[in-house]
């Protein structure tokens, strides 16, 4: 194979020494095989022979300098590690583990420069609007750092500053990330998990989390979400001094809800704190379908009240309706012990690809799930289920999105937090109230039962119209003596009788259908006299396909 030369438009030969640096940091911890196999040209960068890790523990050494070379490179790549962290489908559970230790905790800016920034954003009138700021900061990350201020009216608040040229250094990073993905999809790993793609979703999500405008506004949508709900607190954003580069909220006065001495020191209930913080993450996921997607222990502080505050809402998660719907059809299934199930509503998700074995991926998936069966449910921890479904995903080449995978960690996160404060936390019991509501929702959307059922009942007159005419198509091509797996040339009897079947299978679901619908309906009526109507209509439906079914055997005599 030839090598292929890295790219070198104008915009490109710019980035010559970030190129360099970042191979050279790779190499320099054990990577150069990798690096080999993109084919990079050697007069672009000498990369020397390296061997793939043999052994167990070469595994566990690499994957340790792969932390290091991120953490060496700087934030955008210690957001890599964090985003691939969540990936368990991509990298070896031993650089999983490795990645969950990345903190994104760096040494702060000066205050002079910072100050800057400040002045930029702000104006000169800094010092009127913010008569006092703490110049040391509370926190300080990769893209930027936390101090405390007062409002002129003596309110405490935090202010969230970017660091200066962040955006800048970040895009360079992304459009060397973005070639090398390039070069890595010719590889047999890249051509199966399109590394673009993935680059593509990062580089999206970093972006979003620089627009602190974006960021205020998730705080917005999450008190909303959780309105008339006490135990958890979203703090107030001042829009009125907040920019694209500078985020000012409300301080939260509690405890990190990860210092348990703290917590017990205070008096407050671990039992009911542990339970307010998985319910939360529980509800955000399946019924607002918009959750927080870095929940770790320094996002989250116990106030005195036993609520729980919650920071940061730069990475956030969300699922659209049906994403919902196939969670909850998959912990259904999951907790009924339904291998084949569970693996139905993966192929419903388009997971599975066309040539899987399909009785082999139900075998493995009852095998798993008769590892947990007879366990009391509290003992059951989510971070293990995925730990083993992941490695079907892997055995089986299952494709599930980066949001799924999000989701994954998001939860195995929040568990982690819980069962620290209580570890009797039955996770699954705390969330099988919201998935009976979403469940019954999912049988019939509350509040749009009408216009389901007409929806449906459309889609069915179109079944019924249409199955007739492909009846008639398919006669018509076994007349022109067309290729058909079913060869009937020349049979009229048979080819009557094929047309008979399938209208008779046409309205055999059609009923089926019909009658699913009044089962639906039913519980409903009970409330609603209303919906009776629709009822009525159903079996006025199945009694018009009967007598049409008993006319149509009657002439086929």
């Amino acid at each position: 194979m030839s090598e292929i030369p890295v790219k070198s438009s104008p915009s490109k030969i710019s980035h010559r020494k970030r190129y360099q640096q970042i191979l050279s940091t790779f190499i320099k911890h054990g990577f150069g095989y990798a690096l080999a196999k993109l084919q990079l040209k050697r007069s672009f960068f000498p990369i020397p022979p390296e061997e793939t890790p043999k052994t167990e523990e070469d595994l566990k050494s690499r994957a340790v300098h792969f932390r290091l070379a991120l953490e060496e490179l700087g934030p955008t790549f210690i957001k890599v590690g964090q985003i691939l962290s969540t990936r368990p489908d991509l990298l070896p559970p031993e650089f999983i583990q490795e990645l969950t230790k990345l903190e994104d905790s760096v040494r702060p800016e000066s205050w002079e420069v910072i100050h800057a920034v400040l002045i930029e954003e702000i104006g000169e009138e800094l010092e009127q609007v913010f008569p006092e700021i703490n110049p040391i900061p509370l926190a300080s990350a990769s893209l930027g750092q936390v101090h405390s201020a007062r409002l002129k009216n003596g309110r405490s608040i935090v202010i969230k500053i970017q660091r200066p040229n962040i955006e800048s250094i970040i895009e360079v990073d992304l459009s060397i990330l973005g070639d090398l993905a390039s070069l890595a999809e010719r590889t047999p790993w890249g051509e199966r998990n399109h590394p673009v793609e993935i680059i593509d979703a990062f580089a999206h999500t970093l972006r979003n989390e620089l627009d602190y405008y974006r960021e205020g506004r998730n705080a917005d949508r999450f008190r909303e979400n959780f309105t008339g709900d006490e135990r958890i607190y979203i703090p107030t954003i001042y829009w009125e001094h907040t920019t694209r580069r500078v985020l000012v909220m409300e301080e939260l006065h509690g405890i990190k809800i990860t210092d348990i001495a703290a917590i017990k020191e205070a008096g407050i209930n671990r039992k009911k704190v542990a339970h307010n913080a998985v319910s939360m993450i529980v509800k955000e996921i399946l019924e607002d379908g918009f959750y927080h997607a870095d929940p770790h222990g320094g996002n989250f502080f116990v106030l005195q009240d036993g609520s729980i505050g919650v920071m940061d809402f730069g990475m956030v998660g969300e699922l659209t309706s049906r994403d919902r719907q196939s969670l909850t059809r998959l912990y259904i299934n999951a907790i009924a012990m339904d291998a084949e199930g569970i693996v139905d509503e993966l192929f419903r998700m388009n997971a599975v690809p066309p040539d899987v074995d399909r009785e082999g991926l139900e075998r493995d998936m009852e095998h798993m799930l008769q590892k947990y069966a007879g366990l009391p449910l509290k003992e059951m921890r989510f971070q293990n289920i995925l730990q083993d479904f992941t490695k079907l995903v892997t055995r089986y080449s299952l494709t599930l999105s980066p949001d799924f995978w999000l989701l994954g960690k998001t939860l195995g996160m929040m568990e982690g937090i819980g069962l620290l404060l209580y570890p009797d936390l039955d996770i699954f019991a705390i969330s099988e109230p919201i998935v009976r509501k979403l469940r019954r929702e999912m049988l019939l959307p509350k509040k749009e039962w009408m216009r389901y059922f007409v929806r449906q009942s459309m889609d069915w007159e179109e079944v019924a119209r249409l199955l007739p005419r492909t009846t008639r198509r398919l006669v018509e091509r076994i007349d022109q003596n067309k290729p058909l797996d079913i060869n009937l040339i020349g049979r009229d009897k048979e080819k009557k009788e094929v047309v008979h079947g399938l209208n008779q299978l046409s309205f055999s679901i059609l009923i089926a259908s019909l009658v699913l619908a009044i089962a639906m309906l039913l519980p409903i009526a009970l409330s609603n006299a209303l919906v009776f109507i629709p009822i009525g209509i159903c079996v006025i439906g199945i009694l018009a396909i009967f007598v049409w079914l008993a006319l149509s055997s009657f002439r086929n005599r």
